[in-house]
C-alpha cells in the first residue's frame, strides 16, 4: 500500500479531517478533532503511525517484527509505526479501522452523537 491509498482509506471514514498541525511534512488524520493516524511524508520507506490497543500492539510487533514497530515519536504503548510496503494491504486497512474505532470509543458522548449525525 502506498501513502495515497492509505490517505483515501482514512478520508473515506465518517468525521475525518486531514491537516498538518506539526509541520508541512507530517500529515495527520483526525476523527472529530482526535488523531488516529499520522503519516510522515518525507520518511522513507513509506510508513504511518496508528493507535493500537496495547496488548494487540505487542502481538503485532512480534508477528511482524521490523515491519510493525513501537510508534516513532509517539507513546510506545498506544501507537505503532507500520512500514506500508512490507505489510498486506488488508492488514493495514484493518489496523486503520482499529485505530479509528479506538479513537471514536474515547470520544465524549456529545462528540459521538455529532459523529453519528454526520452524513
Amino acid at each position: 500500500m502506498n501513502v495515497e491509498e492509505l490517505r483515501e482509506l482514512c478520508v473515506s471514514k465518517k468525521g475525518v479531517t486531514e491537516e498538518f498541525p506539526f509541520d508541512e511534512s507530517t500529515l495527520v488524520f483526525k476523527v472529530m478533532g482526535k488523531m488516529f493516524a499520522l503519516v510522515p511524508l518525507e520518511r522513507l520507506p513509506a510508513q504511518c503511525n496508528l493507535k493500537c490497543d496495547p496488548e494487540r500492539a505487542e502481538e503485532l510487533r512480534e508477528e511482524y517484527d521490523g515491519n510493525i514497530t513501537p510508534g516513532y515519536h509517539m507513546s510506545k504503548t498506544h501507537w505503532n509505526t507500520l512500514f506500508l510496503e512490507q505489510l498486506p494491504p488488508q492488514l493495514i486497512k484493518d489496523l486503520i479501522d482499529h485505530s479509528y474505532n479506538l479513537v471514536v470509543e474515547s470520544l465524549t458522548k456529545k462528540l459521538r452523537q455529532e459523529l453519528k449525525s454526520l452524513d
